[in-house]
Formats: structure tokens, sequence, C-alpha cells
């Protein structure tokens, strides 16, 4: 990790920055201050205690220093969004879960990411920021390191992440814009389905959307899940009586579509080491496109 120094850090202490500010742990700068690489200035090796000038440049070697061993390297396809010194950003096909599970030990988002890191000689550890359904496509962050994996999961759980899926619904949905705030929880006869429940018995859920195209029965929506409960936007939309297309689970399958109609085509968030807002955007997967272009007659560019 590398932090230039600007006005609004100039004069405070590496610990200032390290532990203050990007909330570091007393065992990481312990470790850090034992590594020689550990803590340079402008390329030399410093104390906690030394005190910075504008225009420096602070390197911090917190990197991974094991390698993800228990995810297994596959030589998978992995289309890289962005590679940065916190994290990775991809944009994750549809068909590809995101990681390991019970059925998916070599063919996941985590599979392909830790060939790609070893095939670089780049230590890893896998560490989603955030998830996707297995058959939902689009933006995938992963923190390169754990001060960056803590605190884009503090600023996602302050609100701070502004998240926008494209989705095809069976249905045509009204209004043109809306929200719904209906709770979720887990089905008393399933581990993985997901409905809505009174208030109270659920986790707070919050949907918002807006409508970009409606014909042949179906709406396009650009939709933000303000929370980020299991399945929400499949939930949501398939209890106000659109279903997200092809949704075999909260709706119907699809004849033009094998897979639910949902891709997750920006991220927005706050970098966790340099204060700047990020914005990722994965652009719309061949099998969207072409059944947007059938439904609606247009092709949609929010990118």
């Amino acid at each position: 990790m590398e932090l230039y120094i600007d006005e609004s850090r100039a004069g405070k202490s590496v610990f200032d920055i390290l532990r203050r500010e990007l909330g570091f742990s007393g065992r990481m700068l312990t470790r850090l201050k034992q590594d020689e690489q550990g803590i340079l200035v402008d390329g030399e090796r410093v104390t906690v205690r030394f005190r910075l000038t504008q225009g420096q440049c602070l390197a911090v070697a917190v990197d991974d220093r094991a390698g993800a061993d228990h995810i297994q390297p596959v030589d998978l396809p992995l289309d890289l969004i962005c590679t940065d010194d916190d994290f990775f950003a991809v944009n994750k096909p549809p068909a590809m879960p995101t990681h390991p599970s019970h059925g998916h030990y070599d063919d996941t988002l985590a599979n392909a990411l830790a060939y790609h890191c070893a095939s670089a000689g780049i230590p890893f550890v896998f560490r989603s920021v955030n998830r996707l359904d297995r058959n939902t496509s689009g933006v995938v962050l992963v923190a390169r390191n754990q001060p960056a994996a803590a605190r884009l999961a503090a600023a996602m759980q302050a609100g701070e992440f502004d998240k926008r899926y494209l989705a095809i619904l069976d249905g045509e949905l009204s209004p043109d814009a809306g929200e719904l705030s209906a709770p979720i929880r887990r089905t008393a006869e399933s581990i993985i389905t997901r409905e809505v429940c009174a208030e109270g018995e659920g986790d707070f859920a919050l949907t918002r959307w807006r409508v970009l195209a409606r014909g042949r029965g179906r709406t396009l929506v650009e939709a933000a899940p303000v929370t980020g409960r299991t399945h929400q936007l499949r939930v949501h939309f398939a209890y106000l009586g659109c279903p997200i297309h092809g949704d075999d689970l909260y709706g119907r399958a699809a004849d033009d579509l094998d897979r639910q109609a949902l891709h997750a085509f920006s991220l927005t968030f706050p970098h966790p080491s340099q204060r700047r807002p990020v914005r990722l955007t994965a652009p719309l997967p061949d099998d969207l496109r072409t059944c947007i272009t059938a439904s609606f007659g247009k092709d949609i560019c929010l990118l």
C-alpha cells in the first residue's frame, strides 16, 4: 500500500496515519515494525514516530504473506476491471460462484483470482467485500490486505457503498420509480430461499428502483439495494409481483435466458486508504444485451 502525503496529512506521524486514520491493529503495527520493508518513507525505513511532510510517499507492506493454500488456483477466464494496491475488482460472469462451497471447489471466482495471483507472484488471500449469486453477473470487489478489508467492510456497514444493478422483470412494474422497505428472513423449509416477512421477524431491507423501459410484458429497471440482504432484489421484486426474468427460485425459468436477468453494473465506494470516491463499472454480458434488445427493441447503455 502506498500513500502520498497531501496537505491534510502533513505533520502527522506514521502512527497517526496507520493506527488512528486507517485503523491498523496493534498486532499489524508490531508485524510491520519487525519487517525491514514494513514501513518505508520515500524508500527509507522509518519508525511509527516519524513525522511526515507534504509530497512524501509512505509505503506499507500490508500484502498477505501467506498464500491462499485452501483455495485451489485454477486457470479460468478472469475479467479484471481494476487492480489497486488495496483491492481487485472483477467482472464476474454468470454461472460462476463467487467463492468455494459444496460442489464448487474449483470453478469459482476465488479459484480464478488465486491462479492469477500465483502466476504473478502476488501473495493472496480471498477476501470478497461484496458477493454475487452464482447466476448474477457484474462487479465483485476483493480486498488485497487485512486493513483494506476492514475499512471497506466498515464503509459498507455505514452505508457508504452505492450498488447499482440492471434487471429485467417479468410483468410491468409501476410506478416509474419507487422503493420497497420490507424485512427479509430465511424460509422455514429451506436454508437457501428467503421471503418477505412482518416487521420484527426478519432483517430490515430497502430497495430503490427506476424504470428504464417496458415491453413484451417485461420491465427493465435500474435497482439499488440500499441494504445487502441475501437474494434481496430477487425477493423484493418477486414480492412486488414482478420477479426477475429467468429466476427459477423466486419466479420461473425463461426460454430465452438460462439464468436470472440480473447484472451488477456499478459499484461506488470510498477508497480504503486514499479517501477518494471510486466508481467501478462492468459492461453488460452478451446474454443480457441480447435479451434486452429483443425485449425492448433498444440497446441500453448506462456506463
